[in-house]
């Protein structure tokens, strides 16, 4: 949010029609004002919510707009598809993962909720791995808070309620049993999974051509944090599935970027490019994690990949929003090289020259590839950002009709809230552990960045839907929409936001076609 302070204009425009220069472009807190998009705000008798409201009078968007000014400034941008994108994943295999990870959650909830109520002497026995309840009902579960689960390991019979898991910092964890325990299992239980996993990835890709499809198969439940680098290369389209080829292709490709350094970084100073490189300067530091992006080498790694980018991309340039998209695989690319856990705050200039050299043009690379695919975001007034709202909006309404009606009731537009979910998908919304672990899935789905994005966008409303439901207010309800209470979520929340996620696909993935003309 802005500082109070500041009290400027909440939609400006740029008169700038060069291409490749800057165009103001507003949403990453709050996108313009639209009288077409808000005419009902415009009337001279207000609607009348037909929800009960708070004894205080509630504030309309008018009076919100007065008193904020959130906008960011931005351009634009353009490029092919991945390579991956039109390859898709074998639906039995995510469908298992899901109904696995919903069902786990759902047995350890419920039975930690009904053991809390027995004596000691009453409680079972420790159990490391109970049964499953077999299932194979592919239906919607409109919200995991609503769905109902039996207790396994001879407990009650009787359906017990699954309560909403709040927020948790990422190392909290409740035995299966219902016991608190530091991990669900055994360090060395969990080791050995582990192991196992990695082995997998480890055998997949030590064949002489790397099997893609199988790959994104094994790669849709998170990737090892060993092998998430050259795997991250491979479903990018980067790397070939050809193990003798990618030597020579890094070799070339890194050659190839330096070489656009020579040529291009020195007009960084040029009148006709020097407000795009004053704009990438400004936003870097704004950035997160920021023990990370402020160190000098970091800042000028982002500062030559966006200006090389933007620079290559005159239909656009360069977009508040795409500064983003370089740190994941930064953080990712750089972790070969690190050994600390917590690479936000480690010292990259302990890495060698030539490590942060490849590094450098991979991340450059790789984010070319993902941008490829949702170029249509970032070209001139957006259209991809402003079709993929509306097509949020009508996956929405069909997923959970109370949710869509009251958002409308107390006249809050998807545009003001999902705008920035689209240009930075999501990166603001999730820590970025989360973030990397949502692009495992993203990378190993068939346009996982463009058109996957919507379904995890429409899982996270239904995910907050009671917090959602028990706003009043216009402000406060947009205000919450903006600061997700995300901050110490953990991989099994997102595991249970794409189990999700991957359920509304598979009931409305026609959705989209009614855009399609």
């Amino acid at each position: 949010m802005a500082s109070d302070g500041a009290r400027k204009q909440f939609w400006k425009r740029s008169n700038s029609k060069v291409p490749g220069s800057i165009q103001h472009v507003y949403g990453a807190q709050h996108p313009p004002f639209d009288p077409l998009l808000h005419g009902t705000l415009l009337r001279a008798t207000p609607k009348v919510p037909t929800t009960p409201v708070k004894a205080k009078r509630g504030s309309t968007f008018q009076e919100f707009e007065r008193n904020t000014s959130d906008a960011w400034d931005a351009g634009e941008d353009d490029d092919e598809l991945l390579a991956m994108a039109a390859e898709s994943l074998n639906t039995a295999v995510v469908m298992e993962t899901a109904n696995r990870v919903l069902r786990n959650h759902s047995q350890r909830q419920g039975c930690h909720k009904l053991l809390g109520a027995l004596g000691p002497e009453q409680k079972p026995k420790p159990s490391v791995e109970p049964p499953l309840v077999p299932s194979g009902d592919l239906r919607l579960v409109k919200s995991v808070s609503e769905s109902h689960t039996s207790c396994p390991a001879g407990s009650a019979s009787d359906a017990v309620p699954l309560q909403r898991s709040q927020s948790l910092p990422h190392s909290a964890t409740v035995a299966l049993d219902g016991v608190p325990e530091p991990s669900t299992v055994s360090s060395s239980a969990l080791s050995e999974r582990e192991a196992s996993r990695l082995d997998k990835f480890k055998q997949l890709l030590a064949g002489p051509n790397t099997d893609l499809e199988e790959l994104r198969k094994l790669s849709w439940s998170g990737i090892p944090k060993p092998v998430r680098a050259i795997t991250w290369k491979l479903l990018s389209g980067y790397l070939p599935a050809n193990v003798d080829r990618r030597p020579a292709t890094l070799q070339r490709k890194q050659k190839e970027y330096f070489a656009f350094i020579d040529h291009y970084y020195d007009s960084r100073t040029d009148e006709v490019h020097q407000d795009t490189y004053r704009q990438i300067h400004i936003d870097i530091p704004r950035m997160s994690p920021e023990a990370l992006i402020l160190q000098p080498k970091v800042t000028e790694i982002f500062e030559r990949i966006l200006f090389i980018w933007a620079i290559r991309h005159p239909a656009s340039g360069y977009v508040q929003g795409i500064n983003d998209l370089v740190t994941p695989f930064f953080v990712v690319f750089i972790c070969e090289y690190i050994d600390e856990e917590d690479v936000d705050t480690a010292d990259v200039s302990c890495v060698p020259a030539d490590a942060l050299r490849n590094v450098e043009a991979d991340t450059y690379w790789c984010m070319s590839r993902l941008l490829d695919g949702i170029q249509d975001n970032y070209t001139f007034a957006q259209p991809g950002i402003q079709m993929k709202v509306k097509i949020l909006e009508e996956l929405v309404s069909r997923i959970d009709g109370q949710v869509h009606r009251h958002l409308d009731q107390h006249e809050v537009r998807y545009l003001q809230f999902a705008f920035r979910w689209m240009n930075n998908l999501l990166m603001r919304e999730v820590p970025l552990r989360c973030t990397i672990r949502l692009w495992d899935t993203y990378q190993s789905e068939p346009e996982g960045f463009a058109h996957f994005h919507l379904y995890v966008c429409a899982a996270f409303l239904v995910r907050w839907r009671k917090e959602i439901l028990g706003e009043r207010d216009f402000q406060e309800l947009l205000l919450f929409l903006q600061n997700l209470p995300t901050a110490h979520w953990g991989d099994e929340d997102v595991s249970l936001l794409l189990a999700e996620a991957y359920r509304l696909k598979f009931v409305f993935a026609d959705a989209p076609n009614h855009y399609k003309k």
